[in-house]
């Protein structure tokens, strides 16, 4: 696994040795920024950007994003297996980049609104099992930390149905091996 693109480009990222991560693929990781930089369905500017990486595990999206000259971005992990992978990967950057990492479980009463900051992306990349989706993205509606013109990212395996809440606004779907990405945004 290795960065794609920007100014740490073809730097190896450390993957976990065990299976309770799954970290991005680089093919799918490259079509998520190749969506972001040509789409004609929203406009986002990587640099500059804020991001938010939810169930960040090794880094992987939101170090290519720092890559790309985003302004800020929040990692937010739990599992202790990945956490330490996670801090090396940004580590190992040796460079001077705008980011924080939060140690919390967002299944289990994360308070949202304790973030400082309102996010032009929103990643999320939970376990494919998981099925907390819904009540996820109606707690990033209802601390508003997605600003207006901002999207959402789901990455999720392909043959699973979420529900999303009513003012969910589906933008894009494309799926990728046994995995998809769904673009969302809020009306």
């Amino acid at each position: 696994m290795r960065i794609i693109g920007g100014k740490f480009k073809g730097k190896k990222l450390l993957e976990p040795k065990d299976k309770e991560t799954r970290p991005l693929k680089d093919l799918t990781k490259e079509s998520i920024f190749n969506i972001i930089n040509h789409s004609n369905k929203f406009s986002i500017e990587i640099k500059k950007a804020y991001v938010l990486d939810l169930f960040s595990g090794v880094g992987s999206f939101g170090i290519e994003c720092l890559s790309l000259g985003a302004g800020h971005v929040t990692f937010i992990e739990k599992y202790e297996g990945v956490l330490p992978i996670l801090k090396k990967n940004i580590n190992n950057l040796k460079s001077e980049i705008n980011y924080e990492i939060i140690e919390n479980d967002i299944l289990n009463k994360f308070e949202f609104k304790s973030l400082k900051l309102r996010y032009d992306i929103i990643f999320l990349d939970p376990p494919y099992k998981e099925k907390a989706l819904e009540n996820i993205l109606n707690t990033i509606i209802e601390n508003r930390i997605l600003k207006d013109n901002g999207i959402i990212i789901i990455h999720r395996h392909k043959k699973e149905i979420d529900e999303f809440p009513k003012n969910f606004q589906l933008i894009d779907e494309k799926k990728y091996g046994i995995s998809k990405v769904i673009f969302g945004s809020y009306f």
